[in-house]
């Protein structure tokens, strides 16, 4: 047996030489760069060996997982054809790992799962009090829900509305309600050097500075707000919404997804944990969400570990073989899928995919979403083979010293799923 392995070792190293030379050379890592040895793809297109659907696929697969690369690095790969409804290439499948970005694609399908397509990310403008004499005697409540699309068109929204009433004094104060989420700024398990926004109910332009903006539009107005006192507070039962700007579901995953925003992916998460009624909303919420999901699809939730929306976290853990079983739940229910495979990145075309699998057989075709922290590279999302059938799959590059390296592995493997045998 050790005799049978050490010839299969070897055979592996001769027949993919130029990979393991290019593999030495790739000394700096280049997040950015669009730089892809196509080596190993030329290779397996020209291997004598004919063979039909999958085995085909499923020998070319085999050759590129067994490549000198995972003796110092690690892969977890799944690939599901979702018309023959069968899989057809596993590679440590089961194994936990950390999925980088394409923890949004979790997110994103429970959430959609949960909230569904027609959902709004709302932020409200509402008063207490009476207007007498073009005066505001009361309170101003800015009712957070986090939408991290609002931005100055919105917030001047917010002051003409106070406009319309025949406001041109406030002699109150100025509150902030930020209720709607516990008072975590970071996610759990998110580096303490990274540079990543606050998680606040109540952003504009992607910053916590909503009240002080809102303060000087205010003034820029003419609006008077006597001793301009600004607090935290809830609004009260009471209190009168004279206007709320909202942001659709399909326009927070569109940036999430083709963009890789962690911002908007942390805002999808908390409407995920508001949904259950719980307040403040909190991760351990959405968490609980994710894993009713992961039991609904047929997986033990307790085998896994979600911390966070965006992937950032070091703490989540997730298998090739939970994205695969995520991507195909999606794709059976038409209310999931046509949300999310519109806001996915497409090879050669846009999003963090612009770049990458350009004028081949993947180029248009594969729909997926990427993951990128120090360490991971990964890969998941759509297809379409050769033969008319659409394949989901999931690749996780895991301890890789040159990310691009896991790239262009991803690259390949797209390019062998979508090419004829």
């Amino acid at each position: 047996m050790k005799h049978l392995r050490y010839l299969f070792l070897l055979l592996v190293v001769f027949t993919l030489p130029t990979f393991a030379q290019v593999e030495l050379e790739n000394i700096e890592d280049d997040d950015d760069s669009n730089v892809a040895d196509s080596a190993m793809v030329d290779t397996l297109q020209n291997d004598s060996v004919a063979l039909p659907w999958p085995q085909g696929i499923q020998h070319k697969l085999s050759r590129l997982a067994n490549s000198v690369m995972f003796k110092t690095s690690q892969l977890g790969m799944m690939v599901y054809d979702l018309d023959a409804d069968s899989t057809i290439f596993c590679f440590n499948e089961k194994q936990l790992m950390r999925p980088a970005s394409t923890m949004k694609l979790i997110t994103a399908i429970t959430a959609i799962d949960k909230l569904g397509g027609d959902y709004q990310f709302k932020t409200e403008l509402c008063y207490t009090g009476k207007v007498e004499n073009h005066t505001l005697k009361g309170n101003i409540y800015c009712v957070g829900g986090f939408d991290p699309r609002f931005n100055s068109d919105d917030l001047n929204a917010f002051v003409e509305a106070i406009q319309k009433m025949g406001v041109d004094t406030i002699i109150g104060t100025l509150y902030a309600d930020k209720s709607m989420k516990d008072d975590k700024q970071f996610g759990e398990g998110w580096c303490w050097d990274d540079d990543n926004n606050v998680l606040s109910p109540l952003i504009i332009s992607r910053k916590d500075i909503f009240m002080g903006r809102f303060l000087e539009e205010l003034r820029k107005r003419k609006i008077v707000v006597n001793d301009a006192t600004i607090d935290d507070g809830r609004r009260p039962a009471d209190a009168y919404c004279i206007v709320n700007r909202f942001h659709t579901i399909d326009q927070i995953l569109m940036r999430m997804l083709k963009e890789s925003d962690n911002l908007y992916a942390e805002a999808m998460y908390y409407q995920i944990a508001a949904s259950t009624g719980n307040h403040p909303a909190s991760a351990k919420s959405a968490r609980a969400v994710e894993r009713r999901l992961v039991e609904k699809i047929g997986l033990i939730p307790s085998q896994y570990k979600f911390a966070d929306g965006s992937g950032l976290s070091l703490y989540n853990y997730v298998s090739p073989e939970l994205e695969v079983k995520m991507l195909r739940y999606a794709y059976e229910n038409d209310n999931i899928y046509n949300h999310l495979n519109q806001a996915l990145p497409i090879a050669g075309v846009d999003g963090t995919l612009k770049k990458r699998m350009k004028g081949g057989f993947a180029s248009g075709n594969v729909r997926a979403k990427t993951g990128t922290v120090t360490g991971i590279s990964s890969l998941a999302g759509y297809c379409k083979s050769a033969n008319g059938h659409t394949l989901c799959f999931s690749i996780i590059n895991q301890g890789l010293i040159h990310g691009r390296n896991g790239r262009a592995f991803q690259d390949r493997v797209c390019t062998v799923l979508c090419s004829p045998n």
